[in-house]
């Protein structure tokens, strides 16, 4: 395809004589705090439910509201970033995310913790998108790829590393600490931002225009109905309860309505426009799939080691953990490449070994040890980095610099809503799968099966000098059933993987969609 058309870049417009890698650790601390919180409370989550008195499916709330004020704020963020300026929003996000992240952690009761949580995801939803247009715009065009592995960093890094660092946390002090720990982040966090982040001109001179309350309330309500409906569908039967049928009802109005609301006003809260840009809509759609497929398996996989062979939670972070290791090894690489390689090229390359990792992962058994997965583990993390980088500076390369802020919304917004699809179809499809294969597996093994009878009689043969003979015969059954319930599962994750791969393979055709951006030399269209 064509390339794209491009302009001389000054950046000394966006960084105000700073260097622009002391703004890249500066806005990368904020993101990496908010992304490491998110991974770091799923793990604390039963511990939080036993200390407030509070079930468990009350406590998945806890996740719940902060996603859902973090996923309407947002796409929201680029107008208030006109209308307060960039920088003074963010650091105001940074305090608010901060201020809430102690009172999480300090909460006497369930109801105290959300109200907390909604806060400190108001707070945090802004930080992503901000810093992403702050590191693009900081940069010129050739080295924006390294810009981007830093910030990939934070998004990427962070996941990997938060359930470790949280089940170490909650195991050694307390599920509060989880929480805490925010706090001095976010002190240096602010202190750096205010001392090495300026606003560009076009930031200064900006005028927001008038609130969209409209175009706010349908986000917040297809949004807020999305996420509830994918938290609670596989634990109501989706569509067999009739709450989420009016749940997925409104959904689809609310998400209409915005969508035409946003389109024909003059100045919307979210200007869906930017959409009509060739690459950023295909790295928009990119975008959602790889949310689909990677978030997925950086969820699944600890489910296994936990689920299947037994691993405690702070155990199975601690085995995922090398991921982090292949990912920050691969950002100097892509960053030097970015500026030099056909990013299509990369790309291709990151999702074809995320595919066959995935493959590897879906040839599992019962009788693998800790180090069994090690190496495919760290190779996840290092395709991880040539998948993220190249996405964001192909979405982006074409767009103007006062079209980055208000794309970074929409982009992280689906980047978001595609990770929160992902895992709850794994997390479906991992119940639903085990109770397949289960049937399949009793189906084909008859009653009468020599192998079958032989083995009850052993078991129950052991289990009688072991235990009440009466029982012996009953137990014996009991620990067969167990086993056919653990190899169902052990199945079921064998197939997500495998869905998954196909899923990253598919992705490449996606890549090819983009048009073909130089690497490197001059800035997109528009730039200045």
């Amino acid at each position: 395809m064509d390339d794209a058309p491009t302009q001389d870049f000054d950046p000394r417009d966006a960084t105000g004589g700073v260097n622009p890698w002391l703004i890249a650790v500066s806005v990368m601390l904020a993101t990496f705090m908010e992304v490491l919180d998110t991974a770091i409370a799923s793990v604390a989550l039963p511990y939080i439910a036993g200390s407030l008195s509070a079930s468990t499916d009350e406590a998945t709330w806890v996740l719940t509201s902060y996603l859902v004020a973090n996923a309407v704020i947002l796409p929201a963020s680029n107008w208030f970033a006109l209308r307060f300026g960039r920088k003074r929003f963010l650091i105001i996000c940074v305090i608010i995310f901060t201020i809430a992240s102690f009172f999480c952690g300090a909460a006497p009761s369930l109801g105290f913790i959300l109200i907390a949580r909604i806060v400190q995801g108001a707070g945090g939803g802004a930080l992503q998108p901000l810093s992403q247009a702050i590191l693009l715009e900081s940069f010129p065009p050739k080295k924006r790829a390294a810009a981007m592995a830093v910030f990939a960093f934070g998004v990427v890094v962070a996941p990997i590393l938060g359930p470790t660092l949280g089940g170490w946390l909650t195991d050694t002090y307390s599920w509060r600490y989880a929480f805490y720990i925010n706090i001095p982040i976010g002190v240096l966090a602010v202190f750096m931002i205010s001392r090495f982040v300026h606003d560009p001109p076009y930031i200064k001179h900006a005028k927001a225009g008038p609130f969209d309350n409209i175009g706010f309330g349908l986000l917040a309500v297809w949004i807020g109905c999305l996420q509830v409906v994918l938290d609670k569908g596989q634990e109501d039967d989706w569509f067999g309860a009739i709450w989420i049928r009016w749940a997925v009802a409104a959904v689809v109005v609310g998400f209409v309505w915005f969508i035409i609301h946003s389109l024909r006003k003059k100045n919307p809260l979210v200007n869906l426009r930017a959409l009509k840009d060739w690459n950023f809509a295909v790295g928009c759609s990119l975008m959602l799939v790889f949310g689909l497929s990677v978030y997925s398996t950086i969820t699944v996989l600890p489910l296994f080691y936990q689920e299947v062979l037994g691993y405690t939670a702070f155990t199975a972070g601690w085995v995922v953990g090398p991921r982090g290791f292949g990912a920050i090894a691969a950002m100097p690489v892509v960053g030097i490449l970015g500026s030099r390689i056909d990013a299509r090229y990369l790309l291709t390359f990151g999702f074809m070994i995320f595919g066959i990792t995935s493959l590897i992962f879906g040839n599992v058994t019962t009788d693998i040890s800790p180090t069994t997965l090690l190496w495919p583990i760290i190779i996840t993390g290092f395709a991880l980095s040539f998948v993220f980088v190249p996405i964001t500076t192909q979405a982006y390369g074409t767009l103007s610099n006062e079209q980055i802020g208000n794309a970074s919304g929409i982009f992280n917004l689906v980047r978001n809503i595609g990770g929160s699809i992902g895992i709850s179809v794994a997390q479906t499809m991992i119940t639903r799968r085990a109770d397949l294969h289960q049937h399949d597996l009793a189906n084909s093994i008859p009653r009468s099966s020599y192998w079958l009878q032989q083995r009850m009689s052993s078991m129950t043969t052991y289990l009688g000098h072991q235990t009440n003979p009466g029982n012996a015969a009953a137990a014996s059954q009991a620990q067969l059933y167990q086993q056919l319930g653990h190899q169902s599962l052990l199945w079921a994750f064998v197939d997500v993987f495998r869905y998954i791969a196909l899923t990253c393979f598919g992705c490449i055709v996606l890549v090819w969609l983009f048009r073909r951006i130089k690497p490197g030399k001059k800035a997109p269209a528009g730039a200045h």
